[in-house]
């Protein structure tokens, strides 16, 4: 069993992190909260199990993220929008970032189902690598990356002006194209600042 003062150190380290994971996930300020504080409950709990402390912002994650899926394992919390059928979409020319709205941002993430939500936000906005969003999710890389490129679709089309002006269906898609890099084409082609606090709750 670990110390308070160990669990001490995590919670300064990795709360921010942590309660910004978990607020992508549920979209609730109160839920994030009290998933964020079950999260390291159950890490004071399992202590003994961190070997690496270099590894602690993904055992949490995972500690968290477990816990999520707990919770809504056995009721559908959230509108989501399948996309295991939906194929690669072709490329289209860049276009100039529009202005993305914090709450238009999480309400698109809502509708992610969590298989493709949980990928999006620790790529982007926790900046985990391929490899460690595979390991945490225990899904070879390939699946990650076609999940990623699926995901970001959806919200380029659900966040678009042009979607914005006219509502579409789940399958109306709009085409995306490849980034460059990751800092200059985030899932919502906002800053890379924006992308990460913009719905973070102080």
């Amino acid at each position: 069993m670990g110390s308070a003062a160990e669990l001490r150190e995590l919670i300064d380290a990795h709360y921010e992190a942590l309660y910004r994971y978990a607020f992508r996930l549920t979209g609730s300020a109160a839920d994030a909260e009290d998933l964020t504080q079950e999260a390291f409950g159950k890490a004071l709990a399992r202590l003994d199990q961190l070997r690496d402390a270099d590894r602690a912002k993904a055992w949490l994650f995972r500690i968290l993220r477990n816990l999520y899926l707990h919770q809504v394992r056995d009721e559908k919390r959230h509108r989501v929008v399948p996309l295991d059928a939906v194929g690669d979409l072709p490329s289209r020319a860049a276009e100039e970032p529009p202005e993305i709205d914090p709450a238009s941002l999480q309400q698109a993430l809502d509708e992610l189902d969590e298989g493709f939500r949980t990928p999006l936000i620790l790529f982007y906005f926790e900046e985990f690598s391929y490899r460690d969003i595979a390991e945490q999710m225990n899904l070879p890389i390939g699946t990650v990356m076609s999940r990623l490129a699926r995901a970001k679709a959806f919200l380029r089309a659900h966040l678009s002006p042009r979607e914005r002006e006219e509502p579409r269906g789940p399958n109306g898609y709009v085409s995306a194209g490849e980034p460059s890099a990751r800092q200059q084409d985030s899932p919502t082609s906002a800053t890379s600042k924006e992308s990460r606090e913009g719905s973070r709750v102080t």
